[in-house]
Parts: structure tokens; C-alpha cells; sequence
């Protein structure tokens, strides 16, 4: 392997074997007050588009026995478990010289804000006012990881301004009260969501990494300019980016609800959000991957306080190849898997979607065993 004994940052795909991961915290008590970057609805739990109220302590409490249950496991099969520092200031009104917020997210999902590549660990832009300020509770372990790897890379992303000019006006309004669902699906395909091309913006999250190839979702949160700063940080290390879309989702958020890649050779792909893209199938195709169609979800309906949609069944974290943690509800999914071959641990995680997704979204794997791979020797011209 090419990494050193003092190596703390290693992590080339989303499948070898896991050494040390960050997992996040419950922290937030707030559901999302509305911004120009984001309006969150609750209609399940009785709050509409621009309300925000507290968020019951039970529902925190049953939340973080889950997670808290979650690293155990993993800490007993030998995984080093990292938690971020929740600001004092957290959910807290905040400002830049530009906006004021009226609250800030959290710290359950490190992948979002954070995208570990290699020895590298690259701080996103995020795109919303709420989460502008959401890299500090990871510093601590950043700062921690800097002097402890001498090798290790952090990186971070221009900051975006999140000025007016960054929004398409009225756009929440639209989407919860005028559009259709069809011209919802004709915006979605049509990349028209309610950020513009004024700054660079992307979510670590829309990166799924596969050794030499990074698959990056363009998405309601991670638009062409982002995707092109991505390219100018990465291609010139030999890194090829490619920009993929699904169908299926009028506000796609997070490559990580739509494919699944248990091991070498395998993806699993979510029936509801179809490649808009066929290259990226194709990709796979032509160099002798098998591309699968995922058994339906077995849960109808996502959690009350959940902003995430029931496609959170496919929000799996793999520990090691053919071993991969699947949300405990998610039946029809976990055989699926035993029957292609992997040891699949079930994880009641359900609890943990209002603040801020699933298993994936939860975790940030930092040292997985192994070294970069070219999966991909063929490649399809312009993709």
C-alpha cells in the first residue's frame, strides 16, 4: 500500500475496508427556517412551507440513542469512530457582510459538507445561507488530522457570497404552490432549479468516488459551475470528473439515494431515479461492471420532520467490500443484497432522517485500506 504507518486520511472508493470514519452528531433542534437557498414543508407534521419550529426533545433523544448505537457497532468490529464539536453558537441567528440566517444547521451529516479523496480532504461550498458556516465543527478534527498526517491535504472550496443574485427569485413559491408535477419533471431535466450559475456551488455529497473516475451529480444544490471548478481541482492530478444526472426527483439532492456500489464490479441502481445520462450505465457496461436494478423501497412514507424522501432506503455505508449497512427496515433491499453475495447489517437509522438524512449522509469515511485503482481502463469520449 502506499500509504504510511502515521496515515491518517486514505480513502479512494466507497468500498474497501474501513479503518476510521467521522460520524455525525445531533445537535439541531430547529426544523429549517426559510431562506432564499432553501424552504423546507412538513405537511405530515403540520408545518408549512416558511414555518420553523423546535424539534420535540424525544424525537433528538431517540435519534441520538440510534446513532450512538450505530458507532457502537462499528467500534466493536475495530473502526475508529470521530465525532465532530458542535458550535456553542449552533442554531444561532448568523451573518456575513451580504445575509443574515436565522439559524444553522447542524452536524448529523458530515458527507455533505466534506468530500474525502485519496489524502485529501476538500471543504464543499454548500449552497445554503444555513449551512454557510457549517465547516467550523469539523475543524477540530481537520486541525487534529493536519498534525498527526504529514501527508494529509485539506482543501476547501471558495467560500460563495450566497447574495440575492446566487437565487432565482420566487423559485420556492413556485415549486410549492404553482408548478405542476410535470412541469416540475420538465424543470428538473432541464437543470432549472433555484440556484444561478453566478458562483461556483456544490455539496460533497453529489461525489461518489470510484478510484480514478469521481461521478458528480448536477443537481438542485451542485451546479455546472461547481462541477467545472471540481474539474479545474482534480483533472489536472489525473482525476477524470464525470457529470451525471437522474431522472425521477423534480429537487434532486445527493448522488447517494440514486446508486449503490457494494463491491468492485457491481452498482445498484435506484428504479425511481433513472440515468438521464447513459453514459453513465454504459461506463460500466463496457468495462465488465453489472449494473442492477434495486427492489423497491419497503417504507411508503419518510419520517414526519424528514426534508429527505423514501429514496433514503438507498442511502447504504459499506464497511468493506461486500459488507455494507442498509437502513434495518429495508427488507426487500437486504435480501437483494445477501442474494448478490454481501454480508448486510441492518441499522435502525430512521429516527435520524429529520436532521439530516441516512447511513451515508451520517458518515465520512477518512481511512479505508486500499490505494487508488483505475475501475474504468475504458473510457467514453466527452464523458
Amino acid at each position: 500500500m502506499k500509504y504510511k504507518k502515521n496515515t491518517v486520511v486514505n480513502s479512494w472508493n466507497e468500498w474497501d475496508p474501513l479503518k476510521r470514519v467521522i460520524v455525525g452528531t445531533v445537535a439541531s433542534r430547529m426544523t429549517g427556517a426559510p431562506d432564499v437557498g432553501s424552504v423546507y414543508e412538513y405537511p405530515d407534521a403540520g408545518i408549512k412551507a416558511g414555518e420553523w419550529k423546535p424539534i420535540p426533545e424525544e424525537v433528538a433523544q431517540k435519534a441520538q440513542e440510534k446513532m450512538d448505537a450505530f458507532v457502537d457497532m462499528m467500534e466493536k468490529r475495530g473502526i475508529l469512530v470521530d465525532r465532530p464539536t458542535p458550535h456553542p453558537k449552533l442554531c444561532a441567528k448568523v451573518s456575513t457582510p451580504d445575509w443574515e440566517a436565522d439559524w444553522t444547521f447542524g452536524c448529523m451529516p458530515p458527507r455533505d459538507i466534506l468530500l474525502c479523496y485519496g489524502n485529501e480532504i476538500l471543504e464543499a461550498t454548500m449552497s445554503e445561507r444555513s449551512r454557510w458556516f457549517e465547516y467550523l465543527l469539523y475543524r477540530p478534527l481537520l486541525e487534529r488530522y493536519f498534525k498527526e498526517d504529514p501527508d494529509f491535504r485539506w482543501e476547501a472550496a471558495p467560500k460563495p457570497r450566497l447574495t440575492e443574485e446566487t437565487y432565482v427569485e420566487g423559485y420556492w413559491h413556485n415549486f410549492y404552490r404553482v408548478w405542476t408535477h410535470e412541469q416540475k419533471g420538465e424543470r428538473m431535466r432541464a437543470h432549472q432549479f433555484h440556484l444561478t450559475d453566478k458562483e461556483p456551488l456544490f455539496d460533497a455529497a453529489d461525489i461518489f468516488r470510484y478510484g480514478k473516475d469521481l461521478f458528480v451529480q448536477r443537481s438542485a444544490v451542485t451546479g455546472a459551475p461547481g462541477i467545472n471548478w471540481l474539474r479545474r481541482h482534480f483533472e489536472p492530478q489525473g482525476v477524470r470528473v464525470h457529470e451525471v444526472a437522474f431522472d425521477g426527483n423534480p429537487q434532486p439532492w445527493h448522488i447517494d439515494v440514486s446508486v449503490i456500489t457494494p463491491r468492485p464490479g457491481l452498482v445498484i441502481q435506484n428504479p425511481k431515479e433513472l440515468p438521464l445520462t447513459p453514459e453513465f450505465h454504459e461506463l460500466f457496461r463496457i468495462n465488465g461492471w453489472e449494473v442492477v436494478l434495486a427492489e423497491p423501497h419497503a417504507r411508503t412514507k419518510q419520517h414526519p420532520r424528514s426534508f429527505c424522501s423514501v429514496n433514503l432506503a438507498y442511502n447504504t455505508f459499506s464497511l468493506g467490500p461486500n459488507v455494507i449497512c442498509v437502513e434495518a427496515a429495508e427488507v426487500r433491499l437486504m435480501d437483494q443484497l445477501d442474494k448478490l453475495g454481501a454480508e448486510v447489517i441492518p441499522v435502525d437509522f430512521f429516527e435520524v432522517s429529520p436532521f439530516g438524512g441516512g447511513l451515508h449522509c451520517s458518515t465520512l469515511d477518512i481511512f479505508r485500506e486500499g490505494q487508488c485503482e483505475d475501475y474504468f481502463p475504458k473510457q467514453i469520449k466527452g464523458f
